[in-house]
């Protein structure tokens, strides 16, 4: 790519801060970064663990062990993914977790395995670590002899949110070098539902192309400061102009003053 996807730019975030803010937004509990042992990473929000792999240079299945690991004890599953996936949808996310009933519950999409936008029971970190000690350092080989929940486009498209959302199921769109990363970039921003309520300006419903809850209230004509609350979906009130948005999501904002 000529430099680190974590910290390409994304409509005004960077692919890494896209990604985690998807994943938040999809999972119940804690996000975790792995990276490379001193590798610099774009901003991230607080709530994000970033852990250090212990070894360089092992592959994907290094980053899931490591990840699994750090969750491991904590929460009995987890959504694993990998960076350059800045079409992921929450929705996607809801979908692949709850399905997981076994070991693994595996997205197929046009034909592909997408073990990189799976999840996992964290009490596979052992195995993951048994087979890099072998050298079978494979994402795959981790599905070998596991129970495994394969989810086919019909299965992932049954949920009605991510068939509205995501019908081409872009969610597993990766940008692996420079010309995927230019097409991604080029395509529009996801469509959402801008709602103003209160004493804002022009308060009622507009539909307006944003990446991110800045961009969101720019298209409106609003500025985020300390008067202007909002939300993502009737999710917690959020501030961060670099939270992400998908398609479909409703975005509401209201003074904070009203009602006193």
């Amino acid at each position: 790519m000529g430099a680190p996807k974590a910290g390409l730019e994304w409509h005004g975030s960077t692919l890494l801060r896209r990604v985690t803010g998807l994943v938040a937004r999809g999972v119940d509990g804690t996000v975790v970064v792995v990276r490379a042992s001193g590798q610099a990473l774009p901003a991230l929000p607080s709530a994000v663990e970033v852990v250090d792999d212990v070894e360089e240079g092992r592959g994907p299945l290094q980053g899931i062990a490591t990840g699994l690991e750090a969750l491991a004890g904590r929460y009995d599953s987890a959504f694993v993914c990998s960076t350059d996936l800045p079409f992921l949808h929450p929705a996607f996310v809801r979908r692949v977790t709850r399905a997981l009933d076994g070991d693994v519950a595996l997205p197929v999409v046009r034909g592909f395995r997408q073990p990189l936008a799976a999840a996992y029971r964290t009490a596979l970190a052992g195995r993951a670590r048994a087979l890099l000690a072998q050298d079978r350092d494979r994402a795959g080989f981790l599905l070998e002899g596991a129970q495994v929940a394969v989810l086919d486009e019909a299965a992932l498209l049954s949920d009605s949110r991510l068939q509205r959302a995501d019908p081409g199921l872009t969610s597993v769109d990766g940008v692996n070098d420079p010309a995927e990363y230019d097409a991604a970039r080029s395509r529009p921003a996801p469509e959402v539902e801008v709602q103003r309520f209160g004493v804002l300006a022009g308060s009622g419903s507009t539909r307006v192309r944003a990446a991110t809850l800045g961009a969101a209230a720019e298209a409106v004509g609003l500025v985020l400061d300390r008067h202007l609350l909002a939300a993502v979906d009737g999710d917690a009130v959020v501030r961060d102009l670099e939270t992400p948005l998908a398609q479909g999501d409703v975005v509401t904002f209201l003074s904070a003053d009203a009602g006193g």
